[in-house]
């Protein structure tokens, strides 16, 4: 039996792994806007309003009716399916897709317990496990086990948008932007923590090797895979070059892509993401 992926729109993916798996789409609201993410909005449209809107969009989970469409589609196609959905921490998406799998056969969800460009990894994986032959009940188990490694670093450019999320005070927001204190965050098993504070994006940079090291460094035998978040990547591609001594001699090449709408809405513009399996 052939398995197709299945994502949500969570997932950060380069279009080489856009092609190969199908995307259920979560929604995003601006006041009375709604978009549906990567159909009626795309990543430059989404930062342009994000930059231009004085109130912080709203995201809403896909649905089990969501997630049913595309598992009819494999029903009827006579396939498997692996579905892998942003930490369940993060959203109700996950239990939405497990909803919908009651009422299907070969169909297997997975939490990856990340966002963005971790879950992005894991569906890279995935799709290797695949060209490997393995079966979708296969491919399942070895992505419960491996997601455990899954390690995001993220560097914050801005605190606004964590203020207004609600997630930081007014007060640190204005100290932080008065005194360019960036954030640096974690993703891991669902959690996010942070890490550590930087003064400039150079601090920020050698903070986010320090982190990489201090995570036991990258298998490089596995997806690794960098984002940006914004309509620019001149910050991420100064992290590149700050940190070229990581990369030299373990990667041909340093892939990265954009931080989609939903996970943009609580990061803002001018994120720098790394994502990998840790060793």
């Amino acid at each position: 039996m052939n398995t197709r992926i299945i994502v949500d729109s969570t997932a950060d993916l380069v279009p080489e792994f856009e092609k190969r798996v199908h995307t259920v789409p979560l929604t995003v609201r601006f006041g009375d806007e709604e978009f549906i993410d990567g159909v009626t909005i795309n990543n430059q449209i989404f930062y342009e309003k994000l930059i231009e809107s004085d109130v912080l969009p709203t995201t809403s989970q896909a649905t089990p009716d969501d997630f049913a469409r595309e598992f009819e589609k494999a029903k009827a196609a006579g396939e498997a399916a692996v579905v892998i959905t942003v930490a369940s921490k993060f959203s109700g998406t996950y239990q939405s897709a497990k909803i919908a799998a009651l009422e299907y056969e070969n169909v297997y969800v997975v939490d990856s317990g990340s966002a963005a460009m971790g879950s992005g990894i894991l569906v890279e994986l995935a799709c290797r496990l695949l060209d490997e032959g393995r079966s979708a009940e296969e491919i399942a188990k070895a992505l419960e086990t491996e997601k455990e490694k899954i390690i995001v670093v993220a560097l914050v450019d801005t605190l606004e948008y964590l203020k207004k999320g609600g997630r930081i005070s007014k007060t640190v927001a204005f100290a932080g932007a008065m005194l360019n204190i960036k954030p640096v965050l974690s993703v891991a098993g669902g959690e996010i923590s942070m890490l550590g504070k930087a003064r400039g994006s150079k601090m920020g940079n050698n903070l986010l090797v320090q982190q990489i090291e201090k995570a036991g460094g990258i298998d490089f035998t596995k997806p690794v895979l960098l984002g940006y978040s914004g309509i620019s990547d001149a910050l991420l591609r100064k992290y590149i070059e700050d940190s070229r001594p990581i990369w030299e001699g373990n990667l041909s090449e340093v892939r990265y892509t954009t931080v989609g709408s939903v996970i943009g809405t609580h990061v803002g513009p001018g994120a720098v993401v790394v994502a990998f399996f840790r060793k």
